[in-house]
């Protein structure tokens, strides 16, 4: 029952904390403000997170592999996103199309790079195994036979096993990657002119915006389905005037919602269906 929950606070807090990340994308244009305050709440609510955990005796080690297999690394992966999306846009070349593209190229080698080193782990974590889940993710259980972080004697011991930082990173090179490419594809593009001012102010969230998009791209909605969805999300940026941030990342929000996941589309059935029984009565 106490496990229940520690759990239900959990999912309460990141459900918390993905409302506000996308409060954040409504308000803000640049990428670069966004992650700077993201990693602000992101902080508060891993904090959060420690106070409920770092001293909690878990009732079995289920629930305890559970945890930091699949609950912490929500929460930490999106610091190291944020923490190395800043990074990137620091170092960022100014100007110059090519410069930039050889500088995302080199962004996503490093992440190759990662995953090279990290093969063993990463096949582990997706074929979903769990014959050494004891080892990987159990507090002060690991094996010091294995391969461990360089840092780990510098972690809190209460809060850390010695591979949920890994699950971390892997989940936010994930999103990295998507990141990356699609700043590619955005490298030389160019907003509407003062020739022409589309009338029409999108009013809603970004992250809505993405839902709908995603949903006609699905359907095959535009080009009869023969067309990228990178290029739907620039064009729509373009006829907005609008930046739509990361959309792979958004999209993977939205995959990950507990209730809901298409939460806009559902409104937008639900508005239309009552305007229709409003106009029979």
């Amino acid at each position: 029952m106490i496990n229940k929950t520690i759990f239900r606070k959990a999912e309460n807090l990141h459900q918390q904390l993905t409302d506000e990340l996308e409060k954040i994308e409504r308000e803000n244009s640049s990428s670069l403000r966004i992650s700077e305050l993201s990693l602000f709440k992101i902080d508060e609510a891993i904090k959060k997170l420690k106070a409920l955990i770092v001293n909690f005796e878990f009732e079995c080690a289920a629930d305890e592999i559970y945890f930091f297999k699949n609950v912490k690394p929500l929460f930490t992966s999106k610091f190291i996103y944020h923490s190395k999306v800043i990074k990137i846009l620091m170092y960022k070349p100014a100007a110059g199309e090519e410069a930039q593209r050889s500088y995302f190229t080199k962004e996503i080698e490093k992440l190759t790079t990662y995953y090279t080193e990290n093969a063993e782990f990463y096949s582990y974590y997706r074929r979903d195994a769990t014959f050494l889940d004891q080892k990987y993710f159990r507090r002060r259980m690991y094996d010091l036979k294995m391969a461990l972080p360089s840092g780990l004697y510098d972690y809190d011991e209460g809060f850390t096993t010695s591979h949920d930082i890994k699950i971390a990173h892997i989940i936010s090179n994930e999103y990295l990657e998507a990141y990356l490419l699609n700043a590619m594809n955005n490298v030389g593009q160019f907003h509407v002119g003062n020739t022409f001012k589309f009338p029409l102010v999108w009013s809603s969230s970004k992250v809505s915006l993405v839902e709908l998009l995603y949903a006609l791209h699905q359907t095959r909605c535009f080009n009869g389905g023969n067309i990228e969805f990178s290029e739907i999300v620039k064009a729509t940026e373009k006829l907005f005037e609008i930046d739509l941030g990361n959309s792979y990342k958004t999209i993977g929000e939205i995959k990950s919602r507990k209730n809901g996941r298409t939460k806009f589309l559902q409104s937008l059935n639900d508005n239309l269906n009552q305007l229709f029984i409003d106009g029979d009565e």
